[in-house]
Formats: structure tokens, sequence, C-alpha cells
């Protein structure tokens, strides 16, 4: 190891120390003060940001014997993983201190979260993205229990942490299998193992990519790996589903793009049509079964399944457009989702959950301005133009139909319209049906501020979507 192993991965080992600087803070910080954790945690996650930032390497770097790489994929999943945290925790500072939830606990194991987020994205070994995964679920296990007089709580964290297991263990099986065939664990390796002996494209190689496939996804919580993720939605504390809802979206597809493209990608004639099965088993199970749901957290867990469906079709394709359509697909997605939890957030007040789709009856007579940013949200996920949530899905059915997939194509825009259902009954409650709830919406004013610019961006991004394509574009052609 030389210094410039250091410098790569100098944001790792920055956010880990300053980690423990928060963890040793918050034991001399009393409840009445807790809100200073808070502020220790967002300049814990600037300071991450900027290290992200001032390390980041004007080409492809592996370092570590090529177990960590930096390039453009891992920069931008890890700054706009840095900012979705910091989105999650100031959004759940107000709810915290209203509910009596207000611990160090959510903002440590939020930091811990984005660590293993960040291990995952600059992986480039099956070992150190197992790390990564675990790091993050282990987080996530403790996240979903935090409220330890929540008896449905505790029931999705444990079946969360048992299917967890199971799939962590099938992606281990996997990961045995690929070692025993190739003989390493290094995705470049592998990926010349591969190409350099095709006798080893046969069954032992095909059996440990299924487990692979497992693994990706329970991550992405797709069908029909799935179950676990309405249940955690709406087991958690609303600020615990935005957290999982948002940020470990990204390290999801770095975990699937550096396993099956930069690991496997001369078996993308086998892993190809695993993917595709997975992907419009999603887009059909997630949006019929989210038509049915009365809770809105269940409900944009079921709509959350069929966006993985759009991410993985993009994926299937296989070429630079359909990686650049995947990447844009999921960064305008958790810009949407973030906004509405940040809503439900917002509804709730002390002692009272805001998660039927009734408590969205007349809100615009109480708060017009929030139901538009609201709207707008809905809008955007819905895909309808001119919203960012258009392009995605756009850019998406376009690499499938480059790819020579219409019936897909055509599956993806009647999956859309079927979508457009649950999305568009919030707005009708919302300006349609009359109040049943007169409380006063109540949140500070910055967390007004960065929710209303929050809705502000879908329409923003959808109306000038050219710079964020051209850097998604630039960031898939330095895939390999």
């Amino acid at each position: 190891m030389n210094l410039t192993d250091y410098i790569s991965a100098a944001p790792e080992m920055i956010l880990l120390v300053l980690i423990c600087v928060v963890l040793i803070a918050d034991l001399f910080i009393d409840n009445e003060h807790r809100v200073a954790t808070f502020w220790l945690s967002m300049a814990a996650l600037a300071i991450t940001g900027w290290s992200i930032l001032a390390t980041a390497p004007i080409e492809r770097v592996v370092v570590f014997d090529g177990s960590y790489v930096s390039d453009p994929l891992s920069q931008i999943l890890k700054i706009t993983a840095v900012a979705f945290v910091a989105l999650a925790f100031l959004y759940a500072r107000d709810y915290l201190r209203a509910n009596d939830l207000h611990k160090g606990e959510y903002y440590l194991l939020g930091l811990f979260g984005l660590l293993g987020m960040m291990i995952m994205t600059s992986a480039n070994s099956l070992l150190t993205m197992y790390l990564g995964l675990e790091t993050l679920a282990l987080s996530l296990y403790a996240l979903v229990a935090i409220d330890r007089n929540s008896a449905t709580a505790a029931e999705s964290a444990m079946k969360y942490f048992v299917l967890g297991a199971i799939a962590s263990g099938a992606l281990l099986y996997g990961i045995s299998w690929i070692y025993g065939v190739t003989g390493t664990l290094k995705f470049d390796e592998i990926a010349a193992v591969i190409a350099a002996e095709p006798d080893l494209n046969n069954l032992p190689l095909w059996f440990g990519l299924a487990f692979l496939i497992v693994g990706i996804a329970f991550k992405f919580g797709a069908v029909p790996f799935h179950m676990w993720l309405p249940d955690v939605y709406q087991g958690a504390r609303t600020p615990v589903t935005l957290y999982i809802a948002s940020a470990p979206k990204l390290a999801a597809l770095a975990f699937t793009v550096r396993i099956l493209v930069d690991g496997l990608g001369g078996l993308q004639d086998v892993w190809a049509d695993m993917i595709m099965v997975v992907a419009v088993l999603s887009l059909l199970v997630g949006n019929v079964i989210a038509i049915a749901q009365t809770n809105i957290k269940r409900m944009l867990g079921y709509s959350a399944i069929a966006h993985v469906g759009f991410i993985l079709l993009a994926i299937f394709c296989g070429t630079d457009k359909g990686y650049a359509a995947a990447l844009f697909y999921t960064l305008t997605y958790i810009v949407a989702t973030a906004g509405a939890f940040g809503i439900v957030i917002l509804l709730s007040r002390r002692g009272y959950e805001a998660e039927s789709l009734a408590d969205f009856k007349g809100l615009n007579e109480r708060s017009p301005w929030f139901t538009l940013m609201m709207m707008f949200l809905m809008l955007s996920l819905t895909g309808i133009p001119p919203f960012i949530g258009f392009f995605g899905k756009l850019n998406v059915i376009d690499a499938v139909l480059s790819s020579g997939y219409p019936g897909l194509a055509v599956l993806m825009v009647v999956a859309s319209v079927v979508g457009a259902f649950y999305y568009l009954r919030v707005i009708w409650y919302m300006y349609f049906e009359p109040a049943e709830d007169q409380a006063v919406l109540q949140a500070s004013a910055d967390t007004r501020l960065v929710l209303s610019l929050n809705g502000v961006a879908v329409l923003g991004l959808g109306i000038v979507p050219g710079w964020l394509w051209a850097l998604c574009t630039q960031i898939a052609l330095s895939i390999r």
C-alpha cells in the first residue's frame, strides 16, 4: 500500500473517524440538547462530501491490491448518497423530537449505513462488496427497530433481519461458487478469466451467478424477493422509511453494476434473461398490488418495487445507453420518493402517524403550497411531463427499444398507465375530498424550505434534464 491507496479511500476513512467523534460527543449530550448531535452529523456529512470531491481522481484508479476502485460512477453515487442522507436527517429531526425518539442512535446508524454504501460503490472485489453490504444491512436492521415501544417496528425489523440473513447466505454461497470456478474474487480478474477461458462459461458458473442474482434482487426489493419491503416501509417509523427508500437504492445500483457488468459482463447472455424475468415480475406485481393499498407508506413500497423493474430493465439492455438510463432513473426516482416521504413526515405530529391515504383528504384546505409540492412529486413518480420522472421512464423505454425489445417497451408503458391510478388517487384526495383533519402543519423553517426545494426540483430537473442525462451518459461510458 502507498499514499495513492490512502488518498483514494480517504472519504471512507474520514467518515469513520467522524462517526467515532459523533459517537463520543453524543455520550455527553443530554436529551434536551440532542439537536447538537444532529448538527455534528450534518457537519460530518459536509466534511465527507468535501473529501469525496477533493480526492476525486481524473481517471479510474484501482488500489488496495485490486479491492477498491475510484471512478466516475463511485464519485457520483457517493456524493449523491451523502446528500440524501443529509436530507433524511433534516426531514427526520422535527419528527423525532416530537415523538420522543430524538436520540443519537438514529444519526449514528445513518452514518454507519452511509459508510457501507460508500464501500459498496467503490468495491472491486466480491469480498469488499459483501463487507459494505453487511455494514449497511446491520445499520438498517437496527434503524427499523429504533422505536423500542412499537411492536410493529420490532416485527418488521425481525422479518427484515431473518430474510436479510437468508439473502446474505445465498449471496455468500454464490460468491463461493464464483471463486471456485474462477479462482479470484476481484471483478476485473473474474472478467479476465472468463474472457480468456470460454470453457468456464458452464453450469457451475451459472449456478453461482443465480445465487448472486438472488442477493441483487433482495437488495433492490425486486420480485420474488420483495416480501420484506412493504412490511418494512409500513412498520418502520417514517424517517427510517425515508432513509431506506432513498440513499440505499444508490448502493443497490452499484452492487448490481459492479457484479454483473464489471465482473460478469462476459456472461451477459446468461444473466440478462434472469434480470429480465425479475424486472418484468417487479413491474407487474408492484403496480397491481399497489392499487389495493390504503396505507401510503405501503403503497409507496409496492411502487418502489415497480420502479426497480424499470431500473433492472435498463441494466438488462447491457448497453451504454441502458446503464446511463439506469443511473438517471435511480437518481431522479430517489429525488421524488424522498420528497414524498418528507410530506408524510410533515403531516405527522406527536402521537399521530399520517400513514393512511385518508389523511391526505382536503390537504389543500390546510396547506395549498405543500399540496402543490406533493402533486409535483406524485406526477413525477407517475411519469407525466414536464416532470423529471417522465424523462427517466422515457430514457429506459428508449434504451429497451434500441436493444430490440419492443414488447418490453409496450409493457413498461402499460405498467406506467396502471401506476398512474394510485398516484393520481393521492392528488384526488388532496384536492377533491373533504378534509377530515384540521391540524396545522408544523415544521421548522429550514425543513419547509428544503422540502419546497425538493418538490420544485422534480419540475426544474424536468424542464432542463439535458445536463443530468449528459452526466449519466459520460459516467456510463466509463463503466466497463
